[in-house]
């Protein structure tokens, strides 16, 4: 493994950034920059301003700088959150799992309150030490998967490879917690070789999904490395990464690194938004960057309780990104990883949610709900069921508003009569054709329907209806005297009489070119083009 520190900077500066210096350390000026320009917070209202102090807007925007500036001590973190102090047992936690928060991410906590769900996700808590019984260091079963020490090759058109431990933050819920950051090491080219020998010996493999830690938090060269590396496995077809740095250092999505994504497309992005309190201008700016590159960005959110459990938050989210085009793509069920038990909801409230958000979202902005079953089981998606009944002449379904319809299957549409000849109501009704839908009568869309205006008649289909038949009449003279040759009235309208002997036949379209200015054909009314 190649060990990238904190003080080695080949892979994230070659520059002369400056150190972060926070502002009990601080300058004599707080109001002033390193670069003597007065600073200026690209923050509506920070909450956490001691970031900013003595830190130019040059070196903010620096994703270098962030990635050198992380907060990497409990001491250092609680000089910017005072109530992390007389908590217990954080330093043990930080030997267990490793700490880092970018300056970026850190300044979205407001007004450092421990139920902020940024301070929730980034600062390490108690609980972690927490040893729970059926929770495990690795529960997905990853390395149980990995016929090459990280590559996953679970799905069968499917893997994973692992391209660095590194991450610009470390996520509190993280279901790799047992080895990111312990080692901040990225990629040695042996095993970028031994990947590419495996994915050429599998040609069922097309899709292989670059994870970590955080590939992005590695600089653009080591990255094409791995791209191109990739590229020459004639039968891979897709390259996705999973990547959090669009959320906690959006100042990663350079023009280099985009320029360089587009060389080797198809690429996709999965990130990981999990309330819309991260979804900040540098945010959406990171994302419009990759999507304005042919980068088609999804979103694959974690349900964490005390974070986005509630139906309206994950409304919320779910909008947010949808007003960046961002696709919400998953809603995770929390993994079973020892250390994130607080986070933990039942699968019960994710069907909650679901149920919620069918019907006030669109269908591109509901995400599908997964449980990533424990012992490799893989993606299960869940989720609310809308199916009621079942006959062999009617299916029974139900809509988010509790509207119970029942859906005629091909070709046996009849009733079904009981043998006692009485009609059965209720669902089983509807399994029998004996009713077409059950409504709630309180229901908002039927008390719309009830005061609709009546200019709504306009679109029904007896008004097209008449129309049709109107149309019928003008096209369909009376018959033919008796032995005449009946002639179709489709013939009648299209087959104009031929031109004079000797003249050239014109084409309709020769007759548009010769129109005058200003002339407009007349059009056919309705049902005159299939002679109906």
């Amino acid at each position: 493994m190649e060990d990238i520190s904190r003080e080695s900077s080949d892979y994230w500066s070659s520059g002369n950034g400056s150190a972060y210096v926070p502002h009990s350390q601080g300058a004599a000026n707080p109001d002033t920059g390193r670069r003597g320009r007065r600073i200026k917070s690209r923050l509506p209202d920070p909450t956490l301003p001691l970031l900013r102090h003595n830190v130019s807007d040059a070196d903010w925007n620096d994703w270098k700088w962030q990635m050198r500036n992380r907060i990497r001590s409990v001491d250092e973190l609680k000089q910017y959150l005072p109530v992390l102090e007389g908590k217990g047992r954080l330093e043990q936690v930080v030997k267990n799992y490793a700490l880092a928060i970018t300056p970026y991410y850190l300044s979205l906590i407001r007004d450092g309150d421990p139920r902020d769900p940024v301070f929730q996700m980034s600062v390490p808590a108690a609980e972690e030490l927490d040893q729970v019984p059926g929770l495990e260091e690795d529960p997905l079963h990853e390395e149980k998967d990995m016929p090459v020490p990280g590559l996953t090759h679970r799905y069968p058109d499917r893997a994973l490879i692992v391209m660095s431990e590194i991450c610009p933050m470390y996520c509190r819920h993280c279901t790799r917690k047992r080895f990111v950051g312990i080692e901040e090491s990225a990629l040695p080219p042996e095993r970028l070789a031994r990947y590419v020998d495996y994915l050429r010996a599998h040609p069922e493999i097309k899709d292989v999904i670059i994870s970590g830690g955080d590939p992005f938090s590695l600089s653009t060269p080591p990255l094409e490395k791995v791209l191109a590396a990739l590229r020459t496995v004639p039968t891979l077809e897709i390259i996705r990464f999973g990547t959090r740095i669009p959320v906690v250092m959006p100042q990663r999505i350079t023009a280099e690194l985009t320029s360089t994504l587009e060389k080797y497309h198809p690429i996709w992005i999965n990130t990981h938004f999990n309330h819309a309190n991260e979804i900040t201008p540098e945010a959406a700016a990171a994302c419009d960057r990759l999507l304005r590159a042919g980068i088609p960005v999804n979103n694959q959110a974690v349900l964490l309780k005390g974070v986005n459990d509630q139906p309206e938050t994950q409304l919320e989210l779910c909008r947010a990104l949808f007003r960046i085009r961002v696709r919400p793509y998953y809603l995770y069920q929390c993994d079973l990883t020892q250390g994130v038990e607080h986070f933990r909801t039942p699968v019960s409230r994710g069907i909650e949610i679901m149920e919620y958000l069918r019907g006030r979202l669109g269908g591109l902005a509901i995400p599908q709900y997964i449980v990533d079953a424990p012992h490799g089981g893989g993606k299960i998606p869940v989720g609310p069921s809308y199916l009621v009944s079942m006959s062999p002449t009617h299916t029974v379904l139900r809509n988010f508003e509790g509207v119970i319809v029942s859906y005629p299957e091909p070709g046996r549409r009849a009733e079904r009569q009981p043998a006692d000849g009485r009609r059965r109501g209720g669902v089983a009704g509807l399994t029998r054709g004996e009713a077409n839908a059950l409504v709630p009568g309180d229901a908002e869309r039927i008390l719309r329907r009830r005061s609709a205006s009546q200019e709504s008649a306009r679109f029904r289909a007896e008004r097209f209806q008449k129309k049709k038949d109107e149309a019928r009449a003008v096209f369909s003279p009376p018959g033919p005297p008796e032995g005449a040759v009946a002639f179709s009235p489709a013939r009648a309208v299209f087959s104009p009489p031929g031109p004079p002997e000797g003249a050239v036949a014109s084409s309709p379209l020769d007759a548009l070119k010769e129109a005058p200015d200003g002339a407009h054909l007349a059009p056919l009314p309705l049902g005159a083009g299939n002679g109906s």
